[in-house]
């Protein structure tokens, strides 16, 4: 059992400021917004993003709609300060978009640092030192005074250094951290002198990022801490003045949100809240939390899915089912209460009108998804539900993306037929929906052969029932295949891919392999999934490939004939 907490954990009270302003305030715009996943996201992985990944990230956050990236620690390793190279050399970075790094407040970093931004377009540079008393008494051993020369030797090297390369423009930033847990009165010291050091004016500001380093009150005293930095900063209009909320109490994005009331510009964080310990502030959740109360964000998060697959491939972590606005669960109801009042609310939505559907505080259009009930099927067998009886009695082990997708299609089955559905009935509906022989796109055989680095496929296919030899090459059998079937107008991406052993419902040394595919088309739409079912799992996969293609086909065909009438 815990014990009294008292005598051992500090509590922080709010602020003495008896006239805060921001209780009263409502968020009417968007901050800056800054990406620090390529860095402070990054380094949090247990395996950091190698070159393509990283790459991939930032293109994906260029699409998103960021201007401000932090892409690396480049004094830290040689392979931060080769990716900042890479994105120079390379042209990569939109004439739109700056780049930030980030040193500590040490010659030799600082130096090492500048020399990896040589002949970029814009930098910011964004130097720190930790100003609490913790820090001061136990880390470092400095006084106050110490602290802060150390904090303004830092920035005027900085500014020597920048005006050695006036091919740039250079930006400073700079974050007391620790900030939340430092006296606030040399904070503002801290500050201070530090926006003198740059001689920051309305055309050349400074960045002062006031970071929650460890999230250690409720969100209202960062706030307080905020209001009160942002009325007593001298030459106010010359700082921007920037949010770095960590989320150890889980609370992260309250304290943004907050935060931005009591005077903040700018906002730095991770797309879904990575970081050290429980993460940096969750930029989708606060983007949309803001979309949601009719303040357009400024990032472009209309294909969530896409974003959420895109960084699931690079940093390797999961985003949890339940995750705000992206979980795979987010729009399923399993309550049949919920799922009633939600069809109600869709039957009685009207264009042009505020949303206002029960349970969902968001259009899932919006965000590219839509709404899909999931049922429970012959729950007092005790069997489960759907994908609970698809594993136990044939060995089909269904992504959840797909559990959501074919609850659909059972639905409109015991919707059409009534009473409880079966086992075999549920595998009947699978194996008409995913593995159907007769659809218009049918496998016959296929060949792999090596050409080079490059995979080779020939497939055999009967379209609308006339034979086609088909031949594509990539880096590997699926992506062979996508440009094999490119070659006769079939244009598609692969958002997802895997693959299970059906073993569990066969004999050992019987086994199938079942592969499942998440397909959208190469100009956009919605995501479908195909399956398919063999003993060779590369040819598993190729039926699975064809499988989603003959549903996305039949999915547009649908939709051109609701057009037309």
């Amino acid at each position: 059992m815990l014990q009294n907490p008292a005598s051992k954990y500090r509590s922080f009270p709010p602020v003495d400021l008896v006239d805060r302003q921001w209780p009263n305030r409502r968020i009417s715009q968007p901050p800056i917004w800054m990406s620090t996943d390529l860095r402070d996201g990054n380094q949090s992985l247990f395996e950091p993003m190698n070159l393509e990944r990283k790459m991939r990230m930032f293109r994906m956050l260029c699409d998103i709609g960021f201007k401000e990236i932090e892409v690396a620690f480049p004094s830290a390793s040689q392979t931060d300060f080769d990716f900042v190279r890479r994105l120079i050399d390379g042209k990569h970075i939109p004439a739109d978009v700056s780049i930030e790094v980030l040193t500590q407040a040490r010659e030799h970093l600082i130096r090492r640092t500048m020399e990896s931004l040589r002949g970029a377009r814009r930098a910011i540079v964004h130097v720190y030192n930790a100003t609490s008393k913790p820090f001061r008494d136990f880390v470092f051993g400095m006084t106050r005074s110490e602290v802060v020369d150390m904090a303004v030797g830092a920035v005027k090297l900085i500014r020597q250094l920048a005006a050695e390369q006036p091919e740039t423009e250079w930006v400073l930033e700079y974050s007391p951290e620790t900030f939340t847990a430092t006296e606030l009165d040399f904070a503002l010291d801290v500050c201070n002198a530090v926006t003198a050091a740059w001689d920051a004016t309305p055309g050349n500001k400074v960045i002062l990022n006031l970071p929650t380093t460890v999230e250690l009150a409720t969100p209202n005293v960062y706030a307080d801490q905020i209001e009160w930095m942002h009325r007593h900063l001298e030459r106010r209009d010359s700082v921007i003045l920037s949010l770095h909320p960590h989320n150890d109490r889980g609370t992260a994005v309250a304290a943004a949100e907050l935060a931005l009331m009591a005077g903040g510009d700018r906002v730095e964080g991770c797309l879904f809240g990575n970081g050290e310990r429980t993460g940096n502030v969750d930029i989708v959740t606060l983007a949309l939390n803001l979309y949601t109360q009719g303040v357009a964000p400024g990032l472009d998060f209309s294909d969530i899915n896409a974003v959420a697959r895109t960084f699931e491939h690079c940093t390797q972590l999961p985003i949890h089912p339940r995750h705000p606005y992206v979980g795979d669960l987010v729009f399923t109801a399993f309550s049949g209460s919920h799922q009633d009042a939600i069809k109600k609310g869709f039957a009685a939505k009207q264009a042009d009108v505020v949303w206002d559907v029960p349970y969902l505080p968001i259009d899932p259009a919006d965000v590219g998804r839509n709404y899909d009930s999931v049922i429970r099927v012959n729950s007092q067998s005790g069997k489960g539900g759907i994908a609970y009886l698809l594993e136990s009695e044939y060995g089909v082990v269904m992504p959840r993306r797909l559990q959501v997708e074919f609850s659909g299609v059972v639905q409109r089955h015991t919707e059409t037929h009534g009473g409880e559905v079966s086992a075999a009935d549920i595998w009947q509906l699978f194996a008409t929906t995913y593995l159907d022989t007769r659809a218009p796109l049918h496998y016959r055989e296929h060949r792999l052969f090596e050409h080079g680095q490059a995979q080779g496929i020939r497939i055999t296919v009967d379209i609308d029932g006339v034979p086609h030899v088909l031949s594509g090459e990539g880096n590997g059998p699926i992506d062979a295949a996508v440009h094999a079937l490119h070659t006769v107008g079939i244009d598609v991406q692969v958002r997802s891919y895997e693959e299970r052993s059906m073993s569990a419902s066969r004999e050992a040394g019987n086994a199938l392999a079942c592969a499942f595919i998440e397909l959208t088309p190469s100009e956009g739409g919605g995501e479908c999934y195909g399956a398919g079912v063999d003993a060779n799992i590369v040819t598993a996969s190729i039926k699975a490939l064809l499988s989603g293609v003959n549903r996305m086909q039949s999915a547009l065909r649908d939709d051109h004939r609701q057009e037309a009438a």
